[in-house]
């Protein structure tokens, strides 16, 4: 029994650590997509919920009933072989582009809040993340376990400490200046496309490890509870931070703002969030791009973090505004196929 409950919260805090990346854990993400409609950005949280949940799910259990290795096979099961050799270099773009954001993001949070150059938390997050990706997928497993819980109790006691700050109920209950736009609306759908579409890369090759049906099922149901709630207390968290579009890091600030003695360790925790998505993503691209180059996997995780710290140096926050909304739209396509596949129908 304790095993197949370990093997549960380690199904599920690998979802939660590949999901919560450098946009996510910052704050600037959920202050994207969300926070900044107000009060309609809180409906949205709770649809990308019920996606993360659902969707989620239905992922991991199309890749074990199908046996898919990597996020390839999962693709070419969804689209098709001929499409999905342009869907498959897509993704591999984008996991490049994302992981350029999160490596750069690192960076932010050693020269914003630290005072150390940007370069040298960039280059210290890419040799760290190599010597976990050395491990596989016992690496994943290991550093997920270790920090997501860590993440869900400093997301509650951020949510708990705004709650005294007199401006919870008013900001709760904001409506934005701007009326309802279609990116608005789109937003929740658009996010959870991008992550899900990400996520792939390894949640197939989770689920075809795993093979225990309800294992995968309960495992996933429960990351995507857990995202749930990061997601809904840190835009109930940020919802009160004035001026928060104009933050790097808006979660770090507020943070300061309403909890002085733990922010250094939130720092930490800030960092563990990016950190996990990283080798996340690169693990991903790792397996994906072993398929065509037989060459020892270390120097496939070197060339793709050379790559990302050379697209970082563009800026996280720049990258943040124009990537990630882009990449969530074009990711609605994959999306709208896992819902219609049959293969993931009963779960």
């Amino acid at each position: 029994m304790l095993s197949r409950w370990s093997g549960i919260f380690q199904v599920a805090a690998v979802y939660v650590g590949t999901v919560v990346g450098a946009g996510f854990a910052t704050g600037k993400e959920v202050v994207e997509f969300f926070t900044r409609y107000g009060f309609y950005g809180f409906i949205g949280i709770l649809i990308a919920g019920y996606i993360f949940i659902f969707s989620g799910t239905k992922i991991m259990l199309i890749s074990s009933r199908i046996k898919a290795a990597s996020y390839e096979e999962f693709n070419q099961f969804l689209f098709g072989k001929k499409l999905a050799g342009v869907i498959n270099v897509f993704f591999l773009i984008m996991l490049l582009g994302v992981t350029a954001v999160m490596i750069s993001g690192s960076g932010a949070v050693f020269e914003e809040q630290l005072g150390i150059s940007k370069n040298v938390g960039s280059w210290t997050t890419a040799l760290l993340a190599s010597l976990v990706l050395m491990l596989g997928m016992r690496g994943l497993f290991t550093v997920n376990s270790f920090v997501v819980p860590i993440m869900i109790l400093f997301s509650l006691i951020l949510f708990f400490s705004t709650l005294g700050t007199g401006e919870f109920l008013s900001s709760l209950t904001q409506f934005p200046e701007e009326r309802i736009s279609l990116k608005m609306i789109f937003s929740p759908f658009a996010y959870t496309a991008f992550n899900l579409a990400l996520a792939q890369a390894v949640l197939v090759p989770v689920a075809y490890e795993v093979k225990d049906e309800r294992i995968i099922k309960q495992g996933a149901i429960l990351g995507g509870v857990f995202l749930t709630i990061i997601l809904l207390t840190g835009h109930l968290s940020l919802m009160t931070l004035p001026d928060v579009m104009s933050y790097e890091i808006p979660s770090a600030a507020l943070m300061k703002m309403v909890g002085g003695h733990l922010h250094w360790m939130f720092i930490l925790v800030i960092y563990g969030e990016i950190f996990t998505s990283v080798i996340g993503n690169i693990y991903g691209l790792q397996r994906q791009i072993s398929n065509y180059i037989k060459v020892p996997g270390i120097f496939i995780i070197a060339f793709s973090f050379i790559v990302a710290l050379i697209i970082g140096t563009y800026g996280y926050g720049r990258l943040l505004g124009y990537l990630y909304p882009v990449f969530g739209y074009i990711s609605l396509l994959f999306l709208i196929l896992v819902w219609k596949s049959d293969a993931g129908k009963k779960i």
